[in-house]
């Protein structure tokens, strides 16, 4: 186990896990926790939050959880949330930019605002954040352990599918390509850069399509592995990524889709006869 932990141990680091109540979010603040870290939770509903830091502590991980109200919707609520990072800690190993919002319409109603909204929360705020919170990864930062940032992308970044979420497929589009640029802009800082590119994992934004396991094994029937993702999925990715195992990765998109970025056609040229 000696050599396990220390591949993949996040004992004593710090982190923040915006949109860390539910979901992805949550899901990655409790792989962090249990592996030793100290992790700081927000979203918009504080209340939400601090249930879900309740939760996880309860069952004793080799961390904790943390939880705050933050809104990264707004300039003035990413500068608070900035404010309250900086007096928890003075300096932040892992910083995992989850928060996100989606919007879904046809095609020939979707909206104009809802560009401007869905860009400014999935892509603006997430550049904007990043950029401030840089100083306090780079006082946790070295050579042979870097910063880590994990920005959550989509498998609908990766493939051109949209399902009525036009906005949405873009900005996570962006956000893989944003991730890319920033890890060769925050090397020589030593920060590294990833993105999570998921398929459909259980979460508030995916209740909709996921919500019942009836629903949940519909849309893994989609799937070339034959399910939606779960929880281990993501943990394993994250501890994967922050631990010294991780360590020399930097502008990787990682798919979490189950095959889904690698699908095919089945029959591409089956008309031609």
């Amino acid at each position: 186990m000696a050599y396990l932990d220390n591949l993949f141990s996040v004992q004593g680091k710090v982190a923040l896990v915006t949109g860390g109540a539910t979901g992805i979010g949550r899901m990655i603040a409790q792989a962090l926790a249990e592996g030793g870290a100290t992790v700081m939770i927000c979203s918009r509903k504080g209340d939400a939050c601090q249930v879900t830091a309740d939760e996880i502590n309860a069952g004793a991980p080799a961390g904790r959880v943390e939880s705050f109200a933050a809104d990264v919707s707004t300039p003035d609520g990413i500068a608070a949330l900035v404010a309250e990072v900086q007096g928890c800690t003075a300096k932040l190993d892992i910083l995992v930019n989850n928060a996100g919002i989606t919007w879904g319409e046809p095609y020939e109603t979707f909206p104009m605002e809802q560009w401007t909204r869905i860009m400014d929360v999935n892509v603006g705020a997430m550049f904007t954040l990043t950029r401030d919170l840089t100083p306090l990864l780079v006082a946790a930062s070295s050579d042979a352990d870097p910063a880590r940032i994990i920005n959550i992308g989509s498998v609908m970044g990766t493939l051109p599918l949209a399902e009525g979420a036009y906005s949405y497929t873009m900005s996570k589009a962006a956000v893989h390509h944003m991730t890319k640029t920033l890890a060769g802009e925050l090397a020589g800082k030593r920060i590294t850069v990833n993105a999570f590119a998921p398929g459909p994992f259980p979460s508030k934004m995916t209740r909709f399509a996921t919500g019942t396991a009836e629903k949940a094994e519909k849309v893994g029937a989609g799937v070339p592995l034959g399910r939606i993702g779960a929880a281990e999925d993501i943990a394993g990715a994250t501890l994967y990524l922050c631990g010294k195992a991780g360590a020399y990765v930097s502008g990787a998109i990682l798919p979490l889709d189950g095959g889904m970025s690698v699908q095919t056609p089945a029959k591409l040229f089956a008309n031609a006869h």
